[in-house]
C-alpha cells in the first residue's frame, strides 16, 4: 500500500478538493498539476535514477526536488486521485516519435478514470506524463478534439488492443498507444531503470523541462527555451548559470533546494556542453 501526504501534495499544486469525484474537480487537478509539476529530465542528469518509489517521488516533487517524467508524474497522480476517492487504472503504453517506432512497450504509462458523479459509465483519458500532452482529461471516445494548442485525435489503436492518440505532427510526438488492459506499477520498473540509468537514454543525454501551461507549452531543452502558441513559437538561449537556475525557480516551480554550489556548477556545464554538441551536429 502507498502512501502520499495528499494535503500537502494539493497545496503544491495550488488546490482545493472536498468534493466527490466529479468532472470539475478532476479538471481542475490535472489543469493544476501539469501546469505546477514539470515534466522533467534534470533529475538524471548528476546521477543515474533510483528504483521506482512512488512515495519518495511525491515527497520531493512537494519539497519542490524533483518534477518526474511519466511513470513518476502518472503513478503520483495515480496515488493522489485514488485518495480523493476516483476510481483510477494504469495501463501499459508507447510514444511513437521521429526516433521511437511506437511499439506498446511499455515505456509510458497512463491513466483511465471512470465512476464520476456526472456519469459513472463514461471512462476519461488522464496523463500528465507526455510532457506536451493533455491540459485536461477527455473522454475515451473516438473522435478529434482541440486542446491549445494541440490538435489531437483519439482512435482505436493499430498497435494493440487499446487506444491511440494522434498528436499534432508539429511539435515531434507522433502519437501514443496504450492498451486496454490494467497495469500495475511493476510493470514498468524494468523500462525504468532503463530510461533513467542507461547513459545513452534521451532522459539521460538531454536535460529537458516542460511546463503545460493552460493556452501553450514551454520548454528548457538543455538551455534552449521554447515557448509554443497556437500561433507562434518563441525561442531563446539562456547564456548564463544564473538566468538557467532562475528559470528553473520561476518558470517551471523548480529551485532544487537540495543542489549545493558545486551541484549547480556541474549542471550547468552539463547543459551547455549538450547545447555546444548540438550545435555541432546541427552546422
Amino acid at each position: 500500500m502507498h502512501f502520499v501526504d495528499t494535503e500537502a501534495l494539493l497545496r503544491r499544486i495550488g488546490v482545493e478538493h472536498d468534493e466527490k469525484p466529479g468532472l470539475d474537480g478532476l479538471t481542475r487537478l490535472h489543469e493544476a498539476y501539469v501546469d505546477q509539476v514539470p515534466y522533467e529530465s534534470v533529475q538524471y542528469q548528476l546521477a543515474p535514477g533510483t528504483p521506482l518509489d512512488l512515495e519518495e517521488t511525491a515527497r520531493r516533487i512537494i519539497a519542490r526536488e524533483t518534477g518526474g517524467y511519466c511513470f513518476q508524474l502518472n503513478g503520483v497522480l495515480a496515488l493522489l486521485l485514488t485518495d480523493l476517492g476516483y476510481d483510477v487504472t494504469m495501463h501499459r503504453g508507447g510514444v511513437q516519435t521521429p526516433n521511437l517506432p511506437g511499439d506498446v512497450d511499455g515505456g509510458h504509462l497512463v491513466l483511465t478514470v471512470r465512476g464520476l458523479v456526472e456519469d459513472p459509465d463514461r471512462v476519461w483519458l488522464v496523463d500528465a506524463g507526455l510532457g506536451n500532452g493533455l491540459i485536461h482529461p477527455t473522454p475515451l471516445e473516438a473522435g478529434a478534439f482541440h486542446q491549445d494548442p494541440f490538435d489531437l485525435v483519439l482512435r482505436r489503436s493499430e498497435k494493440t488492443t487499446g487506444w491511440r492518440m494522434d498528436h499534432d505532427p508539429r511539435f515531434g510526438l507522433f502519437g501514443m498507444d496504450f492498451e486496454d488492459a490494467p497495469a500495475t506499477l511493476g510493470d514498468f520498473a524494468g523500462r525504468h531503470a532503463e530510461l533513467s540509468g542507461d547513459p545513452q537514454s534521451p532522459f539521460v543525454r538531454t536535460a529537458s523541462v516542460f511546463r503545460r501551461k493552460r493556452d501553450s507549452i514551454v520548454v528548457l531543452r538543455s538551455v534552449g527555451r521554447t515557448e509554443t502558441f497556437g500561433d507562434r513559437v518563441d525561442n531563446s538561449i539562456i547564456e548564463n548559470q544564473a538566468d538557467y537556475f532562475a528559470i528553473l525557480a520561476d518558470e517551471f516551480f523548480l529551485p532544487l533546494p537540495q543542489y549545493g554550489g558545486a551541484q549547480r556548477d556541474q549542471l550547468w556545464r552539463r547543459v551547455w556542453q549538450q547545447y555546444e554538441e548540438f550545435v555541432a551536429q546541427t552546422t
